[in-house]
């Protein structure tokens, strides 16, 4: 053998270097250029190694002689924050204009203007009076002179859902051929991305292009559907996209969570109008703030400068970023209005509870039949459907964001009165109505949601609360004004012509209680309401309506929408909430020695290895000398290590490996040193500690394994997909979805 072989081992262009030397003594000497951690899609980050190593070239920045220990961190610090900026801004500007798109397409499904065709009908009709009739804005009915009701009637109905097919199957064929994980809402993923697991496919260039796209074109088509939650996805691709240009972040996993974490503020900011919000919702719905402040303060940046993008370019035409602006509600709200309000929490809770179940019941029939063979298919024919519905009930005939903020005005005899919504004597006629078009909605959103397109659920779920709080507004109101004199209305004017029930803000109250029921957010929910309603005043009433609907959500079921699909797709994400044993200890939930895969410390060859690594596609190994545990290999180092560095020669594969150095027993002649490719850390537990406390740890340590021990000997180990279906036992479906074999699911 010589002396001294050295192979230089450099797995991709954007992988490490690393150099491996094969001493006199049989030892083998590692060295490496840059990073030493690589992850492929499907694993889960080692948050430990990835902060130690960012912690590591940090002080190395600061510990450079003389200015460049003062320059050097200055300019690391610069590229984080040009990334954090460029991400508001592009958000920001990307979201303005995927507003104006929708708009435009969205009305062209109804008509035209007359005098420019790339004008929707808020800008073709700017500058008349309220209630003024526009004459600039041409139905198709109008453009092609068409006389007779009936012929106008089915021209209207003709376009508009040929366009609704058009634009939905554009969207569906965009994401099936070029970029599949556009589909969907995207915030499962990250919340799993968040929380260590590697997909980076999810956000590549091709997705963030076709999933703006098909987004303007799923919306536009009139799919029960929304914008919000894709805009997230939308802003961590471009937040990726742009650490890829540097070194820190690409290498550095954590790092690039972090960035990735301060997109998705800044993705909420723009959905919803909401700076505050979306700094909460990382905080809350993502859990990713919770003991990083620096992390925190970059996602309000990022969040800051979005808004002042989205206001910047002003989509809506009012220089504000109030999407749905709440007007003429009374600052005051009287004792009996409790009543009314709860019933709304609770009819949010119970309706948000059946859409979940409903959704996840139509995922799993659409996965196990024959319309997962043709995504696209159905996609056109549920757009069909649904602007063959939304045509005939005259509150879904217009985009979702339009009904919303109708719903949410009070009626002004000064405005045009949105299809006779505020016509005194139609109250039953528009209570069944609104009933219906939420029943529909409940339906379509509950089969929608999950198709290959880009889809959100924010805005349809603010859509049926809306509906159904407008409603429970109009009984009230029509309540009082029956019996003015009631002792309940005492506190009321006893005109009953003069203001004192708004049924307006009702709707506000609906939509905030059935997305509590949906989602199960709370703090981030009320911020995220008054911000996009410009409602400060009525702050109080938004938390009674979604602290109850999450009450009774929770009763009905334990997981809000997205910890149902993180379950349903199985990611190796551990929600934040406090986990209570029965008397279970680790030994419950550990995998015991006879079910591991063991190395035997100077037992196992070059060959045994390799054929180790060919037979058991786990993420790591346990090394033990007779039982004794002396560490944990990680299947990327002993992959590197073994196969790369003897890769024919079967004199040298023969070699047994010895990962304890010094108390080897055998000749340096016959063996080859790996102790230096053990993990630096390596939690271990007795088996008798209590199971809660070992999801305690997982939890709040970002762990990836605990290894068991007792008196030095390995008895078991837990990994982090053992903890996510302990804690996602209770869900009937978990795993229904799944579409990858997980190498890590056994050790």
């Amino acid at each position: 053998m010589p002396s001294n072989d050295t192979v230089l081992l450099t797995s991709s262009p954007e992988h490490e270097e690393h150099i491996y030397e094969l001493t006199e003594d049989g030892q083998l000497h590692h060295s490496q250029t840059k990073r030493t951690r690589v992850y492929k899609d499907g694993s889960t980050i080692d948050w430990q190694h990835e902060e130690a190593a960012e912690r590591k070239r940090a002080q190395q920045l600061r510990s450079q002689a003389g200015a460049r220990g003062l320059v050097l961190p200055l300019i690391e610090s610069s590229k984080l924050w040009f990334i954090v900026i460029l991400t508001g801004i592009g958000i920001g500007i990307t979201g303005a204009w995927l507003d104006v798109l929708v708009k435009w397409l969205g009305d062209l499904r109804e008509g035209r203007c007359s005098y420019g065709f790339f004008y929707n009908q808020v800008a073709c009709c700017s500058g008349l009076d309220p209630g003024e009739i526009c004459h600039e804005w041409w139905t198709w009915s109008e453009t092609f002179n068409v006389k007779t009701l009936f012929a106008q009637s089915l021209l209207q109905c003709f376009i508009y859902v040929i366009l609704a097919i058009v634009f939905a199957g554009s969207a569906a064929i965009l994401v099936e051929a070029y970029a599949p994980y556009a589909f969907h809402t995207g915030i499962p993923e990250i919340k799993a991305i968040l929380g260590g697991y590697v997909f980076d496919a999810f956000l590549t260039p091709w997705t963030l292009l076709v999933k703006a796209v098909g987004l303007a074109l799923a919306v536009a088509s009139g799919l029960s559907l929304g914008k919000e939650g894709p805009l997230v996805h939308v802003a961590c691709c471009m937040a990726y996209m742009l650490s890829r240009f540097f070194v820190q972040f690409r290498y550095n996993e954590a790092q690039k969570r972090k960035l990735l974490a301060a997109a998705a503020a800044a993705g909420v900011s723009v959905a919803f109008g909401s700076p505050l919000g979306g700094v909460l919702f990382g905080l809350e719905e993502l859990d990713t703030f919770a003991n990083e402040t620096d992390v925190m303060w970059r996602g309000f940046v990022a969040s800051a400068i979005a808004a002042v993008s989205l206001q910047w370019v002003n989509p809506f035409g009012t220089a504000k970023l109030v999407l749905f602006q709440v007007t003429n509600a009374s600052d005051t709200w009287r004792a009996f209005e409790l009543i009314p309000w709860l019933a709304l929490g609770v009819i949010g809770g119970v309706v948000g509870s059946c859409l979940i179940k409903l959704n996840v019941e139509v995922a799993i029939y659409r996965r196990n039949s024959y319309l997962a063979s043709w995504p696209v298919l159905e996609v056109i024919c549920v757009s069909a459907i649904t602007a063959g519905i939304s045509y005939l009930i005259v509150f879904s005939r217009v985009q979702a964001s339009e009904l919303v903020a109708n719903l949410f005005q009070e009626c002004d005899p000064t405005k045009g009165d949105y299809h006779g919504l505020c016509n005194p004597t139609a109250m039953w006629e528009n209570v069944f109505l609104l009933i219906l078009t939420a029943t529909v909605k409940v339906g379509l959103t509950a089969w929608t949601f999950g198709m290959m397109i880009p889809a959100g659920i924010f805005l349809p779920t603010i859509a049926i609360g809306a509906c159904l709080g407008r409603a429970v507004g109009l009984l009230t109101q029509g309540l009082y004004r029956a019996y003015p004199a009631a002792w309940i209305f005492l506190s009321c004017p006893p005109d009953p012509s003069e203001r004192c029930i708004s049924p307006g803000f009702y709707a506000v109250l609906g939509a905030s209680a059935m997305l509590g029921g949906v989602t199960r957010m709370t703090i981030s929910l009320v911020v995220i309401l008054f911000e996009l309603t410009g409602a400060l005043s009525h702050v109080l009433p938004i938390m009674i309506c979604v602290m109850t609907s999450k009450w009774v959500g929770d009763a009905l079921g334990k997981d809000g929408i997205y910890s149902v699909w993180i379950a349903m797709r199985q990611y190796p994400w551990l929600p934040p909430v406090t986990y209570y044993d029965k008397g279970e200890t680790g030994a419950h939930i550990m995998k015991h020695l006879d079910e591991l895969v063991v190395i035997e410390d100077e037992e196992s060859s070059v060959s045994d290895l390799d054929n180790i690594l060919e037979n058991h596609d786990f993420n790591g190994y346990p090394v033990v000398r007779k039982g004794e545990l002396l560490g944990f290999i990680t299947r990327e180092k002993l992959k590197q290590a073994i196969r790369s560095l003897f890769p024919a020669d079967t004199l040298e594969r023969t070699h047994k490996c010895s990962f304890s150095a010094r108390h080897s027993q055998l000749p340096e002649t016959t063996r080859v040193d790996l102790s230096g490719f053990l993990e630096e850390a390596v939690l271990q537990l007795r088996k008798e500690v209590p199971q809660e406390l070992v999801v305690s740890m997982f939890q709040k340590l970002n762990l990836r394994r605990i290894l068991f021990t007792n008196g030095g000997k390995l008895t078991g180990m837990t990994t982090k997909r053992d903890v996510v279906g302990l804690l996602t036992s209770h869900f009937p479906h978990a795993g229904a979805l799944s579409q990858e074999t997980h190498y890590s699911s056994g050790q």
